[in-house]
């Protein structure tokens, strides 16, 4: 089995760069303190640090001195508006924002793969970059960086990372190759009726009701209209719409996801959702705005990567703690970089008991932190093999 060794003293680091991220949160595109303790640390280290890419990201460079690819190792850095209602020391200090998706162990674990790359420089070949993230919460940080030719400037061949994940067991690294996680789009829809007194409902066009019957008709896209094999999703998970008991208003409001798992699938829901929306429209003499926000695509990991990836993790964690995880329907940026250029992405369990077992988003969600020298060594052993081993 290939070694890689967490000295105690680093992993004592990782926690506690961990627990810091953990109390100083910062949303996507603000990151500001994350990115200057990233940025100071490289140097410390003896990376070159390029920063304010995609306006907070940082990537570290360092070159070997043997001939290899050029590898990616990334990790995202932003929280979410949630307020945290743990009571643990570490509990986040900014109010309103907490790390509720585990990003603040992503960056502390990279970091830590860092430190021991470093110590065993001479045994680097080709080049790597470790690429630290804003904004994967939604905003697309991922994509801003390709957009600003990250893969072009630093000459990267292959991209890895993982994802934290308190549905598995601490410790336990998980891997799927093709798609992993779905593709996330969002619908933003008006409906425009005619507002009156709600004693005189036949005196309006109640676009209240009208968005009702379409939230109960949309269902039926999924059920009726795709195959039962075909994975997909459509949430309304806002409405809005009136102010006060006896008023019909004459706009409502309504955001939702759309989640699919494969492009063909993905680029016909728009037209689905609208031929659905403008019967219900028809039907009761309203009109409406429609429109289809494209977000993430699918997460689909290359086979050679994974396979490739899922063999250095046997040799490093042990084949009993190394399995094949499950299609998820949340969705991940790192896809950008998956479509540029091989890529594995893979899930790290932090679930150790019932402290840890909070999904993500969650206002009590946490991590067991004995999870994270496994993540340390499967990054640092990416970074020094891949670069010459690698399919």
């Amino acid at each position: 089995m290939m070694r890689v060794a967490v000295p105690s003293e680093l992993v004592d680091d990782v926690v506690a760069v961990r627990r810091h991220l953990h109390m100083q949160p910062e949303l996507g595109f603000e990151e500001q303190r994350t990115a200057a303790l990233v940025a100071q640390r490289l140097r410390a280290l003896g990376f070159e640090v390029h920063e304010g890419i995609a306006t907070t990201g940082v990537v570290g460079v360092m070159r070997g001195s043997r001939p290899g690819r050029t590898i990616m190792l990334r990790a995202d850095m932003d929280a979410l508006p949630i307020a945290e209602e743990s009571d643990h020391a570490y509990r986040s200090r900014i109010d309103g924002v907490m790390h509720a998706c585990g990003h603040d162990g992503h960056v502390a674990i990279l970091l830590g793969a860092a430190q021991l790359v470093a110590s065993a420089r001479d045994e680097l070949a080709g080049t790597l970059c470790l690429l630290f993230q804003p904004a994967e919460e939604g905003r697309g940080g991922a994509k801003q960086m390709v957009d600003e030719g990250v893969i072009e400037r630093f000459g990267i061949e292959r991209a890895y990372g993982l994802h934290l994940s308190s549905k598995h067991t601490a410790g336990t690294l998980g891997f799927r190759a093709g798609p992993m996680y779905a593709s996330s789009d969002s619908i933003e829809i008006d409906v425009l009726g005619a507002g009156g007194h709600g004693a005189a409902p036949h005196d309006t066009i109640d676009p209240i009701v009208t968005a009702a019957s379409f939230i109960t008709s949309v269902q039926q896209v999924v059920s009726r209209t795709i195959d039962p094999l075909e994975p997909a999703v459509v949430t309304i998970g806002a409405i809005h719409g009136g102010t006060i008991h006896n008023v019909i208003p004459r706009t409502c409001r309504m955001l939702g996801t759309v989640r699919t798992f494969t492009p063909e699938l993905r680029s016909t829901m728009p037209e689905r959702i609208e031929r659905v929306l403008r019967g219900c429209c028809d039907a009761a003499g309203a009109k409406y705005n429609f429109e289809y926000l494209w977000r993430y695509p699918v997460t689909e990991n290359d086979p050679d990567q994974t396979a490739y990836a899922r063999s250095l993790a046997q040799r490093i964690a042990g084949e009993e703690r190394v399995f094949e995880v499950q299609r998820l329907m949340g969705a991940e940026d790192f896809s950008f970089f998956a479509q540029r250029v091989p890529a594995c992405f893979y899930t790290l369990g932090v679930r150790g008991g019932p402290g840890s077992a909070h999904p993500h988003h969650s206002s009590l969600f946490d991590i067991d932190e004995s999870a994270l020298p496994t993540g340390v060594a499967m990054m640092a052993a990416l970074a020094l093999d891949a670069a010459r081993n690698a399919p």
